[in-house]
């Protein structure tokens, strides 16, 4: 699995916009700013964040952007997803090596193995809440330890 530019930004705005609560929205330029990420960068990824549910936004001077839910009830794999379509490729389902070796029931037998990985990362990845990215490193790390 590789993390992608669109599923770290996602988050780090995702989680900038918690911080900030509900009360002011938030414009795409000061994020950006905040957060040094590139302008253009931080406008489509709200754009596929806003498309999810997952971040409304408000137009005018005043305006920008704000979580949809509260940080509790959006997960980092809710993010992931609106920015990536998925959080895990299991590559043989999505570019097969050969027809024999990867058709269903065929005698690939890696696939499983990556499936079960797919299946807990994606468990991990659903555990974790926005809220919960709010808090320390060393409190992040406490609830992915295993």
């Amino acid at each position: 699995m590789r993390v992608t530019t669109w599923a770290e930004y996602g988050l780090i705005v995702s989680l900038h916009l918690a911080k900030q609560g509900r009360e002011a929205p938030t414009p795409a330029r000061d994020m950006a700013h905040h957060e040094g990420l590139p302008a253009d960068y931080v406008e489509q990824i709200l754009l596929k964040l806003r498309r999810a549910g997952l971040v409304s936004s408000v137009r005018g001077a005043k305006g920008g952007y704000f979580l949809a839910r509260d940080p509790e009830t959006i997960s980092v794999k809710d993010v992931i997803e609106a920015a990536e379509n998925r959080t895990f490729e299991v590559n043989c389902d999505v570019h097969p090596v050969s027809p024999e070796r990867c058709r269903s029931g065929g005698t690939c037998s890696l696939r499983p193995v990556w499936r079960e990985l797919q299946r807990r990362v994606d468990d991990l990845l659903a555990s974790i809440s926005l809220a919960d990215l709010k808090g320390q490193e060393s409190e992040v790390q406490s609830l992915v330890a295993v």
